[in-house]
Order: C-alpha cells, then sequence, then structure tokens
C-alpha cells in the first residue's frame, strides 16, 4: 500500500529504463557486528615490575617510550637490603666451605681412626647447614635481580666495586608507564615502579547490545579502522564476557590485534566491525534500495501486482556487505527497486 498521502507510481515503457529490479528472497550470510572499542595492553604480554628491596630512588635509566631487554637495569636505588643481602651471600659461600674442607677432613680421619664417629656426623651435618644457608641467600640475591656478572665475582672470591641495586624488567617490550621518580622511599614488594608491555600486540576491548550478542562467538575475526588512510588491522575475538553489564547493558568482547609499528595506542578509540562464523539466514535487499522518508524511517519502492510502485516501510536488521537484514515489511518473492530509487522518488512528488 502506498504512505499516506502518495499515490503510486506509474512508470512509462521509456521510464522503465530507469530502474532495476530485485526479488527479495531468503538467503545465507555472516552478520557482521558494528560497534567502537578502545585499545589496551595485552594483559598476557604486559606485566609491572615491582620494587624487589627497600630504599630511595638514586637514579632513572629509562624514559616512558623507550625499548628494553629482558633484564635490563631500570633504576638504582640506595638500598641497605640489597647490601646486606650481598654480604650474606658472601658470609654463606665462606661458611660452606670451611664446613664442608671440615666435614672432608674428618671423614678422612674417621677412615683412619683418628676422630669418632659422632664428630664426623657432627661436622657433615654443620657442612649440609652451611650449604643450604648458601643455596637459600642466592635465591635471595635473584629474587632481588642481582646482575649474574655480580654473582658470579662473589663466587670466585672478587671484591664487588660500587653494587647496586637495580631494578630489572623480567620481560623485553617498551616502557609504558613509570610510576617512581628520584629520591622516592621505595617499599619492597609493594612499590609498583614500571610497566612494561610488550606493544607487538594489543587487546581491543568492545561492546556490543542486544541482538547483536548471540552473533558474535570466540573466534570470529574482526576488522579495526583507527580513521587513519593507515589505520586499518585484523584480529580475532578471543573472549567474550559470560555477564551483561548492569549499567550499560553490553556484553563485553576482547579482541587480539596484530600491531605493528606500535600504531594502536593505549586508550584509543577505534572503529570495530566483527565477523561472525555463525551462519544466518533471513530476507535480504540491497543497501540500495533503502530509501529514507522525512522522519528518517526505512524505506523501498515494491512494484506492485499493477505494475506500480508504492513505498514499503521496512524495518533494518544487521548489514552484511552491501545487503541488509530485513526482519519484516517484506515477504520471499516482492519485486523492489534497487537502482533507480531516486527517480521513482522524483516522480511521486511531482
Amino acid at each position: 500500500m502506498p504512505a499516506p498521502g502518495l499515490h503510486n507510481v506509474v512508470l512509462s515503457d521509456a521510464q522503465r529504463h530507469n530502474v532495476r529490479l530485485y526479488s527479495v528472497a531468503s538467503a545465507t550470510f555472516h552478520k557482521t557486528v558494528d560497534t567502537t572499542g578502545i585499545v589496551d595492553f595485552d594483559d598476557d604480554q604486559a606485566t609491572s615490575v615491582i620494587a624487589p628491596f627497600s630504599g630511595p630512588v638514586s637514579k632513572l635509566l629509562v624514559d616512558i617510550g623507550q625499548p628494553v631487554k629482558k633484564g635490563q637495569a631500570l633504576a638504582t636505588a640506595a638500598s641497605a637490603d640489597f647490601s646486606a643481602a650481598l654480604a650474606g651471600y658472601a658470609k654463606a659461600l665462606a661458611t660452606a666451605k670451611t664446613n664442608r674442607h671440615l666435614a672432608d677432613l674428618d671423614k678422612d680421619l674417621l677412615e683412619h681412626h683418628g676422630v669418632a664417629q659422632r664428630e664426623a656426623a657432627q661436622a657433615e651435618t654443620d657442612a649440609v647447614n652451611a650449604e643450604s644457608d648458601r643455596d637459600a641467600a642466592l635465591q635471595q640475591l635473584i629474587a632481588l635481580n642481582v646482575n649474574p656478572q655480580a654473582i658470579e665475582d662473589l663466587q670466585k672470591g672478587r671484591p664487588l666495586a660500587h653494587p647496586e641495586a637495580a631494578i630489572r624488567t623480567p620481560i623485553a617490550g617498551t616502557v609504558v608507564e613509570r610510576l617512581i621518580t628520584p629520591g622516592q622511599l621505595l617499599q619492597a614488594g609493594s612499590t609498583a615502579a614500571f610497566t612494561i608491555a610488550d606493544l607487538s600486540r594489543v587487546w581491543v576491548m568492545a561492546q556490543i547490545f542486544g541482538g547483536d550478542i548471540g552473533a558474535v562467538h570466540v573466534g570470529d575475526g574482526a576488522d579495526v579502522d583507527t580513521g587513519t588512510a593507515s589505520g586499518h588491522f585484523t584480529g580475532r575475538v578471543d573472549n567474550v564476557a559470560a555477564e551483561v553489564d548492569p549499567t550499560t547493558r553490553a556484553v563485553a568482547v576482547r579482541i587480539v590485534v596484530d600491531n605493528p609499528g606500535d600504531e594502536l595506542k593505549r586508550q584509543m578509540y577505534v572503529h570495530v566491525r566483527i565477523r561472525s562464523s555463525a551462519e544466518s539466514s533471513a530476507l535480504l535487499a540491497p543497501v540500495s534500495a533503502v530509501l529514507r522518508d522525512d522522519e528518517n524511517l526505512p524505506f523501498v519502492y515494491l512494484q506492485n501486482p499493477d505494475g506500480s510502485f508504492g513505498r514499503e516501510h521496512v524495518t533494518l536488521g544487521v548489514r552484511t556487505d552491501d545487503r541488509y537484514e530485513i526482519p519484516s515489511g517484506l515477504a520471499a518473492g516482492n519485486q523492489i527497486v534497487t537502482d533507480g530509487g531516486l527517480f521513482v522518488q522524483f516522480m511521486q512528488n511531482q
């Protein structure tokens, strides 16, 4: 039926050459979901660097944005904890060496009946305990990220000229946050000093709503667009939240995206198009067939049985490539104008 106040359009044979018809039919397709997202670090490739010792910061060695290698020093501090751990390890090394030497001597004397069994056993116990203390002291140095060269120097009896307590990165990546300043007092195990992230891969956190929720699954492909000429990236959905956010009524979706050149920056807003892997079936109509009336409601020009054309308002579903899903307003077999709709509209307004 024509819209109220509008007549159906009858075209002459010559005018019919200006329009092309499309026969509406059910088709299978893969839904695409358009939304927005925010770039974030990939937490699987990022870490917060915690100060392993206490003491005031003496020097910062890196800047934000600087690439770093695994084990590289990020800052130094004047730490009594650090110095005590080095001294404790040196003492434990000497004690373990001495006690092992005495135990070996007593073992030899025992074989020649030069010492009692009890004394030899006690010497062996003392040696084992000293070696345990040595190993525990070594583990403490490792926990403090002491330079392996300094540990080797201690083991070989070489003096340490100016031992420095250094905060070191446990992974390779980029310094994305610096949370300490010179002179700041560090607390062992609790002061967050830096954040290091491998930016070659990032997360894009997107939200989906309503009818789109069921269309998105883990493994679906996604296109990410920053709005710049070179800002086009591909990724895949690797997590869909199990709950709806009570505030936004949306479901959070996490997309993993390769980030060559570090073009995607944290907190950057991006456009996201998710390509559902699930197959759907519905009536589809070309995007070019859909026009808008004065109230911005979508409609198409439907060919009537008498050959005339009238407006038919439709409900638009998801868009897939150059077609819209049509949940209501059309039936299979309907003939609609796909090219030339503006010409028909012009004729209708005469």
